[in-house]
């Protein structure tokens, strides 16, 4: 065997490769499911109570839920036949994409919302041949917009968790049981050393639950009965298939592959792997595309891969997929031990909240350590900037903006990650082509947007 090879042999795998020893892959993986499952579970019962399920239905939706979430992570994670980026991911139901489910439900009954699912994440699939050429629309400066959005996004969902629904006042209880989560969560961070640095979200949680109840500043209650419920197979009956009707869940198919692709690039750089969007994006949307698929047939609203596991991975270190692997056995066997998820479901939104906060201003700030490798100081680049955080925003602080608009402009303007993410697009390739188009009127030494700088400032 030559130097070379043994170096080779010798040489330690990549960190998103690792394979960590179960004791310590355990612990890991339960954070990750702590953090997240309160989404899932949230999102049965809102689909249940907006459904009008009966506790059967609704103990069967939640275990459905579950059990996707935990196949998309696997997926997302392990990555077979390029289904999914073999990146730590988490799959979760989409907000944006649950209140489309519920509001196709409402108008057109719950058959013909699962064909709509259906018909969406077929469609997602249908376009992602042509993702590889479209790639060259998300240069840095729209990752870094892109990626700003969604942790601000994030934030406003974190919010809710804590006011108990976004915009509304927060009890001063929750406001302080929020603020205990973060400090002590905080406080491990800096303190701890090791694993025990590593499981701080999952400390502040522990720590943040024992205070309120311990206080009376919170409650630990698991709501409902207990019974296991398997899921069931078209529980509203055969799908309908209305394209006019999933109108809003096809738009919103296709515009979920900006976030999408601000998501790739962000765990990419935080496990340490060269961004390749051209290859991993459509490997992510082909993940959400067959677990949507399999939502549709069992009755549940699209499903996305989510950002919120991005900032614990970033505050551990801990860049392994396989731990969010574990996390995804771990959601397989919450959806089927239904007790368990509700047990998990048990701890106080206010503590659930505080960790998610901390977790989601970690992107948003991701995202400007992603502008920061721009050149601002062109004014081209800080006029696209402004205008797709400002579209971006809007929605996020005036969340009825868009009320008045049909279905599919509320999908798209709706979502301040899509809106900022197609706004930095579009005025990105326009000043491209303005620059190539003044480009025998003065030199310019960077063609990334328009104005370009004289030859003096070029110089500089």
């Amino acid at each position: 065997m030559t130097k070379a090879t043994a170096r080779t042999a010798s040489a330690p795998p990549d960190p998103v490769d690792e394979r960590l020893p179960v004791a310590r892959l355990v612990p890991l993986a339960g954070q990750h499911v702590l953090a997240m499952v309160a989404a899932p579970v949230s999102t049965a019962f809102l689909t249940a109570d907006a459904l009008r399920l009966t506790p059967g239905q609704t103990a069967s939706l939640l275990s459905v839920t579950l059990l996707l979430c935990g196949a998309g992570t696997l997926l997302q994670s392990l990555g077979p036949w390029r289904i999914g980026a073999r990146l730590p991911f988490v799959m979760l139901p989409g907000g944006a994409a649950t209140a489309l489910f519920l509001q196709v439900a409402a108008e057109h009954g719950p058959a013909t919302a699962s064909g709509a699912v259906i018909l969406a994440a077929l469609l997602l699939l249908a376009v992602l041949p042509l993702y590889a050429r479209a790639v060259r629309l998300f240069p840095p400066l729209v990752m870094g917009v892109t990626v700003l959005l969604i942790g601000v996004s994030m934030v406003r969902v974190a919010a809710g968790l804590v006011t108990g629904a976004p915009g509304r006042p927060a009890a001063p209880s929750a406001l302080a049981l929020a603020a205990v989560t973060v400090g002590c969560t905080l406080a491990a961070y800096l303190l701890l050393r090791g694993v025990w640095r590593q499981t701080s979200i999952l400390l502040g949680m522990a720590a943040g639950t024992l205070v309120a109840v311990a206080t009376g500043l919170g409650a630990f209650a698991p709501p409902g009965a207990t019974e296991a419920a398997l899921p069931r197979l078209l529980p509203y009956g055969v799908p309908q298939f209305d394209l006019l009707a999933a109108l809003p869940l096809l738009v919103f198919s296709l515009t979920s592959l900006a976030e999408a692709s601000g998501q790739t690039v962000l765990n990419s750089e935080t496990v340490g792997r060269t961004p390749d969007p051209g290859r991993d994006v459509p490997r992510v949307a082909r993940a959400d595309a067959v677990a949507s698929l399999l939502a549709g047939v069992f009755g549940s609203a699209p499903l996305v891969t989510s950002s919120e596991n991005i900032g614990i991975s970033r505050l551990t270190g801990v860049r392994s997929r396989f731990v969010t692997a574990g996390a995804g056995v771990l959601l397989l066997g919450c959806g089927l031990l239904a007790p368990v998820s509700r047990w998990l479901a048990g701890i106080p939104p206010a503590v659930v909240g505080g960790s998610a906060l901390v977790v989601y201003a970690v992107i948003a700030v991701l995202g400007v350590g992603m502008l920061r490798r721009v050149d601002l100081d062109d004014r081209g680049n800080a006029m696209v900037a402004a205008v797709a955080l400002a579209a971006g925003l809007l929605p996020v602080v005036s969340p009825g903006l868009y009320d008045g608009f049909p279905g599919w402009v509320r999908s798209v303007l709706g979502s301040g990650v899509v809106a900022g993410a197609l706004t930095a697009v579009v005025l990105h390739g326009l000043f491209r082509l303005l620059t190539r188009a003044r480009e025998g009127e003065r030199p310019c030494a960077r063609e990334t947007t328009w104005p370009c700088k004289g030859p003096e400032e070029n110089r500089s």
